[in-house]
């Protein structure tokens, strides 16, 4: 009985080695998504895409497969930064993360309209990592909200633009 255990054990560490093996070349891939950038991006996103590869391409996962960096700012400031805004597109479809680049838990806000402030999409709470995904199925000159701070009523930032994707 005792050699019997002993050789299933052997055989299946010996699988689970083998398996390991021949997915490790599909969890590498994965772990390192492909960075898109969308056509129309600006020099300064493209820029801020090169310099911050790694987030630019992690934010895009948490979109879906498909969505090309369209932009990012800094909020509130590049010199002083404590959450990033990302912004996405594919076809028509737009979407955005709101990045927390402090250390711990904050409250975040993040909104995202269609044209006229209809059909909106919001997420909110504490959050350690990210606010969103939001999504807008046309994102034509969307407005974007974003506010961060230790709760909804003491805010370190509140960020609003009618531009952050392009207008017509």
């Amino acid at each position: 009985m005792f050699r019997t255990t002993a050789s299933l054990r052997t055989a299946i560490t010996g699988a689970a080695l083998v398996v390991a093996a021949l997915s490790g070349p599909q969890a590498v891939a994965a772990d390192k998504p492909e960075l898109r950038i969308a056509d129309n991006a600006s020099p300064s996103a493209r820029a801020f895409a090169g310099e911050n590869t790694a987030a630019v391409s992690a934010a895009a996962t948490v979109c879906g497969s498909g969505y090309a960096f369209r932009n990012a700012v800094a909020l509130p400031s590049a010199t002083n930064r404590l959450g990033t805004l990302f912004v996405y597109e594919k076809g028509s479809s737009g979407c955005a993360i709101m990045d927390n680049n402090t250390s711990g838990a904050k409250y975040m806000y993040l909104k995202i309209c269609k044209v006229g402030g209809t059909s909106c999409d919001t997420d909110s709470g504490n959050f350690s990592s990210y606010a969103g995904p939001v999504y807008v199925n046309s994102f034509a000159c969307a407005p974007v909200t974003a506010k961060m701070g230790t709760s909804s009523s003491s805010l370190y930032f509140t960020y609003t633009s009618e531009r952050l994707f392009p207008c017509g």
